[in-house]
């Protein structure tokens, strides 16, 4: 029986033995959903993946008594997107707007939280949801995309950079407010560890030292201004964590824990050069781990298994017995994870789930008439392969701009401060320099995606076989780059009018706020 039999033909879908540990307690027919996004936070930096720089001791309690995935992606490593294929189960390219940052999200494109509100579940957020952009209204009301908004509660953050928002108090105020008889659908929406930091808190506030990284990316220098701007992330990960923390102990103190599930992930990869905002390794792959005391089999156990954002939205809804074309949502395209909840398997649970595809169009402005950089790429076991469809373009933003799609840090000024001093590496050349169009690299020998194999006679037959299966499976997802209208990314309206037509008023002399890079970007 496939899975989607199994849970039409159980009457209580999660109570069945096959989403429960032996127990003789009484399971609820619906679980509770906690839903946990840091935002902009790489894959390898978490302690239940080997990390000792960064402590996570929430994170790795529920990888110890849930599932960890070791394969985790986004299709799109920037938040607005990233967070549109979360809440729709769908990739960015078949989003329309919803593909590019700061967008007006699309009428037509409903979402999981909206579906379980109307499905008898109490639904919220705190502070982060889909964002940056327009939602959009309905009855001349905001959308609530991610569910009513709790954040009432406030508290005096370690460092002034860091949201003064109480996340876990405003869970709290979400449970009270909780009707008896439903379940519940909450989005724990961090604003950690996104920039800007402290400098020197991971240090000054944590007790860090810059000897405990054990290594920096071979894409940016090593030195002490980079470990130190590392150690500000970490610290800001930790507090990301402490939160998550204080929420399981209100779970447990409401005995709701044993039937809620709750996920832990972020939406793309660490805000630095040649990481957020692109398609490599360490920009898509993320952490992401899942715990249900009364749902998943065999806790504990690591899983290699290839998974995307899009499979998340389906699993919610079938969880809830919810289908999702019936609750108005468009067509899904990302698969229910429950069958990987309900197995007792270690490492690769369904051999089918052995690639992910990602990409991007528009992120941040700065390139003339605010035109994107369209990637698309096909993420596999050994290899990843990206396309460059616009090659001429700067893949960060244009130079003059201030590269708008990296976020100001301390690593990249130090990487531009020293752009035309002879080095063994090419850093800036690496996070900002122009691309060619095609690039394929070992992810297994070479995760930080610094040897491209493309252009290797040895390797014409395997680039040629990835690139085909990638275009295959994006024509039969309707993408339109597939079918010469990709250029209706660039000409959907960027949400914030400040920054409309950025390049164009810049060179022309205009002060403009952008305010997430250095003035020290903006290159002559």
């Amino acid at each position: 029986m496939n899975r989607r039999n199994f849970i039409k033909t159980t009457a209580a879908a999660v109570a069945s033995s096959a989403f429960m540990r032996c127990t003789t307690k009484k399971v609820a027919s619906k679980p509770n959903i906690l839903f946990c996004i840091a935002d902009d936070a790489s894959y390898p930096h978490m302690g239940a993946y080997g990390c000792s720089w960064v402590k996570t001791p929430a994170f790795d309690y529920v990888a110890k008594n849930g599932v960890l995935f070791t394969h985790a992606y986004t299709p799109n490593c920037k938040c607005a997107p990233s967070r549109a294929c979360i809440l729709t189960g769908r990739n960015s390219w078949q989003l329309e707007e919803a593909a590019n940052h700061w967008c007006y999200f699309p009428h037509k494109f409903k979402t999981y939280a909206e579906v379980l509100t109307e499905n008898g579940y109490h639904v919220g957020y705190t502070t982060k949801g889909w964002a940056p952009g327009v939602p959009g209204e309905i009855d001349g009301a905001p959308r609530q995309l991610t569910g009513k908004p709790y954040d009432e509660h406030k508290t005096t953050p370690p460092t002034p950079q860091i949201a003064n928002t109480d996340y876990a108090a405003n869970f709290e105020a979400f449970l009270k407010d909780k009707p008896a008889d439903e379940p519940f659908c909450f989005w724990y929406g961090s604003r950690e560890p996104h920039r800007r930091y402290e400098y020197g808190s991971g240090i000054n506030k944590a007790g860090k030292k810059i000897t405990d990284i054990d290594k920096v990316m071979p894409f940016w220098p090593d030195n002490e201004t980079v470990r130190t701007d590392m150690l500000d992330y970490a610290f800001e990960i930790e507090y990301f964590d402490s939160h998550l923390q204080k929420m399981l102990d209100l779970l447990k103190e409401s005995g709701e824990l044993e039937n809620t599930l709750v996920v832990v992930t972020a939406d793309n990869g660490m805000p630095f050069p040649r990481v957020k905002g692109q398609e490599y390794e360490y920009s898509n792959h993320l952490p992401l781990t899942m715990m249900w005391p009364e749902g998943i089999k065999n806790p504990g156990r690591v899983v290699d298994d290839f998974v995307s954002f899009i499979d998340l939205a389906p699993t919610f809804l079938e969880l809830a017995g919810v289908d999702p074309e019936a609750g108005g949502m468009q067509p899904v395209e990302g698969r229910s994870l429950t069958d990987i909840l309900a197995s007792p398997k270690t490492g690769i649970v369904e051999t089918q789930r052995d690639h992910v595809l990602i990409g991007k169009e528009r992120h941040d402005v700065g390139r003339p008439n605010d035109q994107g950089y369209p990637i698309r790429g096909i993420v596999t076991d050994e290899y990843l392969y990206v396309q460059n469809f616009e090659s001429s373009r700067w893949p960060a933003g244009n130079p003059e701009t201030g590269y708008l799609n990296c976020d100001g840090s301390p690593t990249k000024t130090v990487i531009l401060e020293n752009k035309n001093k002879k080095q063994s590496v090419d850093y800036w050349g690496l996070s900002f320099g122009k691309r060619p169009g095609g690039e394929l690299y070992n992810r297994q020998n070479d995760p930080a995606c610094m040897n491209n194999l493309a252009d290797k006679p040895e390797y014409a037959e395997l680039k040629e076989k990835l690139k085909t299966q990638m275009f295959a499976e994006l024509k039969q997802q309707g993408d339109p780059r597939m079918f010469g209208r990709g250029n209706i990314f660039d000409e959907y309206p960027y949400a914030d009018q400040s920054g409309v037509n950025f390049y164009e008023r810049f060179q022309r002399g205009e002060k403009l706020n952008a305010s997430w890079v250095n003035p020290t970007d903006f290159e002559k």
